[in-house]
Formats: C-alpha cells, sequence, structure tokens
C-alpha cells in the first residue's frame, strides 16, 4: 500500500465527456485504488460529466462573482492566484495537467513550490498550440516541467531537442468495458462513427463518401453516436444527399460498446488526433476500422495498412469511398481484419498500461524536489 502523504493532483478544464477527460478519470480512479490521495482540480463543474468515485476529491478553481475582476488580464492573474492558493494547501506530491492553456496554468502556479509539475498533450500539439505566441510558450515553457507527456513520435517531433529529452510517450488503456470477447456472429449491416459532432472529426465526410455507395450497398446504412454544433448542419446535409432513412445521429449513448460491437465497420474521418480512444476501443471490440491518416499519427501508428485495419488520406472522400466499397465487398477479409484488430487489447491492457503510468509518475516525485 502507498504512503498516504503521496498524493496527485490532476488539473484539467471539466470532466465533461471527451477522450482526454475520461483518460484522466481512468487514470485518477486507478491511482485511488492503488492507495493514492487523489484530487481532481478543474476550471468549471459541467453537466454530462464522468462520474468519479467517492475517494477523489473534486476541487473547482474556477472564479467565484466575489473573485472576478474587470479586464481578462485581472482575471488571469486571479485564476492562477486561486490555482496557486489550492495547490499550497493540497500540497500534492505532482500535479499532472492536460492540454493547451491548462499546461501553461499548472507551470506557472508550480514555480516555487515543493511538488513536481507533468504537463501532458494528447492532441496534435501543432493544433493545441496554434498561434505563434503559443507555440513560443510551449518550445520554451515545457521546459519548467518535471515531466512531459506526449502520444506519438510525430507529437514528439513537434518540440526542440531539449524538450524530447524531457518527454516520455505513454499509451491510454483501454476502458475495461471494450474487454470482451470478440463477436462472432452474424454482423449488423451497419456502418458506424464515434465522436464529437465538430468540425474535426469532419463526419460530413463520412456522409458523403456513402451517398456514393447508397444504392450499391441498400441494406447497409451508418450511424454516427455524438453529439456537438455540427448536428443541424449534419441533417442539413443528409437531407440534401437523400439519406434520411439510411443515416442516423441518435446523439450520445450510454454504453456505446454495446451499441457498437455487432457492427460491420467503424470508420473515423478526423483532420487532426492525438491516439483516439474511439478508433482503439472499436479494434478492441475486433471492429474492422477505416481511420484517416490523420496528424499527430495516432491511427497510422495503430493501424498496419490491410492488416488490422485501414488508413485513408484525410479529406479524401473518394478514397474513403473505395475503401469502403471494397470492405463490404469482402466480408471473409473483414473478419480478418477485425481478429487481427481486437489484438489491441493485450497492447492496451489496462493493468499493464496504468503500472507504466505509476512507475512513470513516481520516478518523478522520488525525484530531487525543486527548491522552494
Amino acid at each position: 500500500m502507498i504512503k498516504k502523504e503521496k498524493r496527485i493532483a490532476f488539473y484539467c478544464s471539466s470532466l465533461t465527456r471527451g477522450g482526454a477527460e475520461r483518460v484522466f478519470v481512468n487514470l485518477a480512479e486507478y491511482f485511488t485504488g492503488k492507495g493514492y490521495e487523489v484530487f481532481l482540480v478543474t476550471q468549471y463543474r459541467l453537466e454530462d460529466e464522468y462520474p468519479t468515485s467517492a475517494g477523489i476529491r473534486r476541487v473547482i478553481s474556477d472564479l467565484t462573482p466575489e473573485e472576478t475582476g474587470p479586464g481578462r488580464i485581472r482575471n488571469f492573474v486571479n485564476r492562477y492566484r486561486k490555482l496557486r492558493r489550492i495547490l499550497k494547501k493540497i500540497q500534492p506530491d505532482i500535479v499532472f495537467s492536460c492540454n493547451g492553456k491548462n499546461n501553461f496554468m499548472a507551470l506557472a502556479a508550480g514555480m516555487f513550490r515543493t511538488g513536481r509539475t507533468v504537463v501532458s498533450v494528447v492532441a496534435d500539439p501543432k493544433m493545441e498550440y496554434y498561434t505563434p505566441f503559443m507555440r513560443f510558450l510551449a518550445k520554451n515553457g515545457f521546459m519548467l516541467a518535471d515531466g512531459i507527456v506526449l502520444q506519438t513520435e510525430e507529437a514528439k517531433a513537434f518540440f526542440p531537442k531539449r524538450i524530447q529529452k524531457k518527454s516520455v510517450i505513454l499509451p491510454n488503456s483501454l476502458n475495461p468495458v471494450f474487454l470482451k470477447p470478440r463477436y462472432e456472429g452474424i454482423r449488423e449491416k451497419e456502418i458506424v462513427a464515434v465522436g464529437r459532432l465538430d468540425e474535426n472529426k469532419n463526419h460530413a465526410m463520412l456522409c458523403r463518401a456513402f451517398a456514393g455507395l447508397a444504392e450499391e450497398f441498400p441494406t447497409y446504412r451508418v450511424v454516427i453516436y455524438g453529439e456537438g454544433e455540427k448536428r443541424e448542419e449534419l441533417e442539413r446535409l443528409i437531407a440534401s444527399l437523400h439519406l434520411e432513412n439510411r443515416v442516423f445521429l441518435p446523439g450520445r449513448t450510454e454504453r456505446v460498446e454495446d451499441k457498437i460491437q455487432k457492427s460491420s465497420l467503424f470508420v473515423m474521418t478526423s483532420d487532426t488526433e492525438g491516439m483516439p480512444n474511439a478508433l482503439l476501443e472499436a479494434m478492441a471490440l475486433g471492429l474492422p476500422v477505416i481511420s484517416t491518416d490523420c496528424p499527430c499519427g495516432g491511427p497510422g501508428e495503430m493501424i498496419r495498412h490491410g492488416e488490422n485495419g485501414y488508413l485513408v488520406p484525410v479529406r479524401d472522400e473518394a478514397a474513403l469511398r473505395r475503401q469502403i466499397r471494397d470492405c463490404l465487398s469482402h466480408p471473409e477479409e473483414l473478419e480478418r481484419v477485425g481478429r487481427e484488430a481486437a489484438k489491441v487489447q493485450e497492447q492496451l491492457n489496462p493493468e499493464a498500461v496504468n503500472k507504466k503510468w505509476e512507475a512513470y509518475f513516481n520516478s518523478i516525485m522520488d525525484g530531487v524536489k525543486k527548491k522552494c
């Protein structure tokens, strides 16, 4: 049992249902189960968040109306001071932050305290740090971190050598609900996608590609699980393609693994991704998958084209249409590819992956403390 004085603070914007947030909650649950004291420090408490166990302490760092001042700069300073006060009170041995401006805030708040700070980038860093100033901060300010967690070699290459030397690539573990025997029965005539309905996920590409195949494969339909700001635009596109009875947007769903495990094909059409959880989970279920070979390289690192899945160029609608046609025309081949995809369960088994995270966190926490 780990001594109680080992404390970990996870710092992110909220616990809304997204890939990075799910990783944070899964890690928090694991470390809590191992006897660490775990705090989830978030800027906001929002609706539709991942639930957490009673042993995890939640701290909100958002400014109250009384703490809010005039102007963005004033409020940035107030947020910084509040996070400093929170960290001083809970005294974590390590703060682990996620993505974007949260990493900068965690590094600033971590200066001159005795704990350690680890930052992470789970998306494409070129998109996460999209202005010259933010890129300058990331490529230089990350030197203040005690550790940097990345997910792909392509993401690592974004940073200068001095940052790369402080970086480690750690995989995300699979959600245990996706660790189940592969379905081996007759598959539903269904092509599925899972992800937020936004510009980056580019579900419109799947809709347009399927439009050119709908008559050729009249028994198949497309189901896209997720919610987001592009819903109305997608609904208009589906109507314009006369696919209202063939393409469906059921929204968010609980236990998505039960909804998709018997499907014929999983498709991801994102413009950018880190190491996408939805893709890995579909592979774990043994679904044949098609993904865009998008930056920052996650799908390309996981998929061996023609062996355990298929890759198509980003925004190449014609290539996607050809690949879907080829897949649906060869169901026996799809079964072989799906069985090979399911082997990702062994590679990303939570017990093995979480032990890697624990070993890394302990290597940081047991290092030489920063001076006050």
